[in-house]
């Protein structure tokens, strides 16, 4: 869902820093240590936790890229290598970098989700099985980032799935929120995988007490204008902004929109998966300003000119 990338754009506008260039952009040049210093974007559209092979033996095979997490620990890591230890001098430079660097780990499994979801051949106990193994993945890539020499690193939970509209297309039936017209089974199964999550950081925490590791309640946050949009501003929550000119909503094929609506600042969905710049915003403010990071984030704190954001999102 791209969720960090538009969370982390509202998040650098709000503190002046900023935008990070894609990896895929400056991957196909030398990467300089200098661009290293200002933060790479490892995000790719429909990523996943789990690996295209994985969940091709679980029956998911619905995928539009193999750009999993693993894919990009293996880009961060060959660039850290090309760069970074190419002398001595370079080698402790980024070590440096990486100790005064934010590294933003995700969003990321919430498509492994989406995709079994969206499928609907997949019953509710063979899609709970993927948190366990996607949890485990996330702390993996933290765990090798750490031993990179990362010190401050922010890993956001899953969003409230039962309040987005291509889900409510699909799941039409089933026993909604009577309040915000979310569907209630949904968004347990994201807070499900959200408690496994926080279990799999407090361990990482115990390994390694001297690491900064913030959560990053995406979950939380989001329902403050599911629950109260007027409170923001909002006067549509379960409709899209962007109408397909199909009727079927498909999450991740393209067929072009025929129209969009006149007023998207009042929108939360944009095309039925991703949230509107007013939503990611409310969430962004939510997450620096808010009790919404556990530890909570001193905003004070963070540097214009020594903040390096790793996304790893989807």
């Amino acid at each position: 869902m791209d969720v960090c990338i538009y969370v982390c754009v509202s998040s650098a506008q709000s503190l002046g820093l900023p935008l990070l260039p894609p990896y895929l952009s400056v991957g196909r040049r030398r990467i300089s240590i200098q661009d290293f210093e200002k933060g790479l974007n490892f995000a790719v559209a429909g990523a996943t936790a789990l690996d295209e092979a994985v969940l091709r033996e679980k029956g998911i095979t619905n995928l539009p890229t193999n750009y999993s997490l693993g894919v990009q620990m293996e880009w961060f890591k060959n660039t850290y290598s090309s760069v970074c230890k190419s002398s001595f001098t370079a080698t402790a430079k980024c070590r440096a970098i990486l100790e005064r660097s934010l590294i933003v780990v995700g969003e990321i499994g919430g498509n492994d989700y989406n995709y079994a979801f969206i499928d609907e051949r997949q019953n509710i106990d063979e899609i709970k099985s993927l948190v366990a193994p996607v949890v485990k993945a996330i702390g993996s890539a933290i765990t090798e980032l750490i031993k990179l020499g990362a010190q401050t690193l922010m890993v956001p939970g899953n969003l409230p799935i039962g309040c987005n509209p291509t889900y409510l297309k699909v799941y039409g039936t089933s026993v909604q929120n009577s309040e915000n017209g979310c569907v209630n089974w949904l968004n347990e199964f994201s807070e499900y995988h959200n408690e496994q999550l926080l279990q799999e950081l407090k361990q990482t925490r115990a390994l390694y007490p001297h690491i900064r590791i913030i959560y990053a309640d995406y979950y939380n946050s989001a329902m403050l204008f599911y629950d109260a949009p007027q409170d923001f501003g909002l006067t549509n929550t379960l409709q899209i902004c962007l109408v397909n000119d199909k009727e079927t909503l498909n999450t991740h094929r393209k067929y072009g929109y025929s129209s969009v609506c006149d007023n998207p600042s009042e929108y939360v969905s944009w095309d039925g998966m991703h949230l509107t710049e007013a939503a990611y915003e409310v969430i962004a403010i939510a997450l620096l300003e808010g009790p919404y990071t556990t530890p909570q984030i001193k905003t004070s704190c963070i540097s214009h000119n020594a903040t390096t954001t790793l996304l790893q999102s989807q």
